[in-house]
């Protein structure tokens, strides 16, 4: 099982890939693409041509973990798009966008407190 923990990694693809490719595609195009080492434990999120689809795939440690979600209607219509921080084709997503990703929802415009903030009486 594959648990999204807010201290990992989260690299999202901006273009869509071919679904055709299996694990050993997708971790090579993390590598040759994304300049990315697959065995890190990032999780790379990748959507379909079509955009009915997507695939995380991460390394735990033994092993590749790929995990698909197709939507029974409609498209993932808020896919991440480039910006100021997008490098080599990839953005940056927190657990908590992703998580709004995978629910159809626009990562950009999910709203929660911050990962750190001082507690009252600090900083």
């Amino acid at each position: 099982m594959i648990q999204i923990a807010p201290q990992m990694r989260i690299l999202v693809a901006v273009d869509s890939v071919d679904f055709r490719r299996g694990i050993d595609g997708l971790a090579a195009l993390c590598t040759q693409a994304f300049k990315a080492d697959p065995l890190s434990g990032t999780v790379f999120v990748f959507r379909s041509r079509s955009g009915k689809a997507l695939r995380c795939l991460t390394y735990d440690g033994q092993g590749y973990w790929l995990a698909q979600k197709r939507l029974s209607s409609g498209r993932y219509n808020s896919w991440p798009l480039s910006d100021a921080s997008t490098t080599s084709g990839t953005r940056v997503l927190s657990p908590h966008q992703l998580h709004t990703l995978l629910w159809n929802g626009d990562p950009a415009r999910s709203q929660t407190a911050p990962m750190w903030r001082p507690l009252n009486g600090e900083g």
